[in-house]
């Protein structure tokens, strides 16, 4: 489909592409869109008919719809704005320049500008920075064919009609009612009498991380939200909810990798902003690696005296750090579920112990028969008349530093949550540098204590 698409717009066999595009989703058409040059884009998203045109264009990338707005004019602009949500307007405003933002809002009326200028306003990870105001609410005192009736009227401008919310004069919240109610009662009940008024919602200025925690645990389509005064003022919707999630997970994967988080794609991102986004943790990491370095300078001397020591520096220091990388991943995943909060810490580090000492002690009983029947009889790594005691230094440490490990690994995401820092940024590499110095320094102490050099 999609070749058959460019060799029509190749072609410029306009009339044939539109009867095709035209019975194709707009998440699907925007992917091939990707695929047009600049001047073919314009001329292909022209010849859509105008509601499947303001759902397309809503499914592009802010590079698409920014090199749209470009060639519009003002009438044309104004046409596909009018017929996107708010909610999304307010997504495309708030990701272009200054200089379009400006002319997007040129394009509306006095009131949907002081309704968008005011969801901007929310700050960015806040559920009123994702809620649309676009909505079907009734009072308790409709019946239900007066409820029919402006779902009618209203429901082409909504979001969703399945939910409806129920409201005083004050528009504070004071039910919801769903089609499926409004269609299985009598048309002279009253809204009053059929609503939920067990309504669960969030604050505008919650965290939209615990939003979409909601979406999960109630398996919601759509959730009200209500001001300090517990007045209704939007809705999010589930389809924000998935892209809150996707972005929020893209964002945690990136900082688990000591990169800054990217708002575009991997190939329309260029190198420089690629760099950007790279360096300043190398940069960091790189710094807080000399600590380790300083370490073994500082043992120097000693370890001159024992080279069979030196070669097994590296494996100490990559059981460490996959130990607490293990730790704090797992960690990490269940803050960001809701499985595990602040007061839960010593449950966590108590099972991380019990569980740093089990597999701790398989791998020291491993290494053990390893460094005994490979390094000592077959490759003989170690010096004559202290063979036993060496291979236990080894031993020693990799079992205590699997246990510290497993601690600094389950405490450290705890903790920056509990201090306001993203969890994330706890795990590899930064937990592993911090652990490559914390296993030599046991390394040596150990090898000290056991040799006594």
């Amino acid at each position: 489909m999609e070749k058959q698409i460019l060799e029509l717009m190749e072609d410029k066999k306009y009339g044939r592409l539109r009867e095709i595009l035209s019975e194709m989703n707009p998440a699907d058409i925007a992917e091939i869109f990707n695929e047009f040059s600049e001047s073919e884009l314009t001329v292909a998203f022209r010849i859509l008919p105008k509601e499947l045109a303001a759902e397309t264009f809503v499914e592009m990338d802010s590079d698409m719809q920014q090199t749209l707005i470009t060639a519009f004019s003002d009438k044309e602009l104004k046409e596909v704005m009018d017929r996107l949500f708010m909610d999304d307007t307010v997504d495309v405003i708030d990701e272009m320049p200054a200089s379009v933002a400006k002319r997007i809002l040129n394009q509306t009326d006095k009131k949907t500008r002081a309704l968008i200028n005011q969801l901007l306003a929310y700050p960015e990870d806040s559920a009123g920075s994702i809620m649309t105001t676009e909505y079907i609410d009734l009072k308790i005192n409709m019946t239900v064919e007066d409820a029919f009736d402006k779902i009618r009227k209203k429901g082409l401008d909504s979001e969703t009609i399945y939910t409806c919310y129920v409201i005083d004069a004050g528009r504070r919240l004071l039910g919801i009612v769903t089609v499926k109610d409004l269609l299985l009662s009598p048309k002279t009940n009253l809204i009053g009498d059929i609503m939920d008024t067990n309504v669960i919602y969030a604050n505008t200025y919650d965290d939209r991380e615990e939003v979409v925690g909601l979406f999960d645990k109630y398996d919601f389509l759509a959730l009200p939200i209500v001001d300090k005064e517990s007045r209704l003022v939007g809705i999010v919707t589930v389809d924000d909810a998935i892209d809150v999630l996707k972005e929020e997970a893209s964002e945690d994967i990136e900082k688990m990798a000591a990169i800054l988080p990217s708002e575009r794609s991997y190939l329309k991102t260029g190198v420089f902003e690629t760099f950007k986004s790279r360096i300043p943790w190398l940069l960091f990491l790189m710094i807080s690696a000399t600590i380790t370095g300083g370490i073994i300078s500082s043992y120097e001397n000693k370890l001159t005296m024992l080279p069979a020591l030196i070669s097994y520096i590296p494996m100490l220091m990559g059981t460490s750090g996959n130990s607490g990388s293990q730790s704090s991943v797992t960690v990490i995943r269940a803050l960001s579920l809701g499985d595990i909060e602040f007061k839960d810490i010593f449950k966590v580090v108590w099972k991380e112990l019990c569980v740093g000492i089990v597999c701790g002690a398989v791998l020291c009983l491993v290494n053990l028969l390893k460094l005994y029947f490979v390094d000592y009889k077959l490759l003989n790594n170690f010096d004559s008349g202290r063979e036993i005691t060496e291979m236990f230094a080894v031993c020693i440490t990799l079992f205590f530093t699997v246990i510290v490990a497993k601690l600094v690994g389950s405490i450290l995401p705890i903790v920056a949550k509990k201090i306001k820092l993203d969890p994330a940024v706890m795990a590899s590499p930064l937990v592993t540098t911090v652990l490559d110095a914390v296993s030599l320094f046991i390394y040596f102490v150990v090898a000290g204590v056991l040799i006594g050099y």
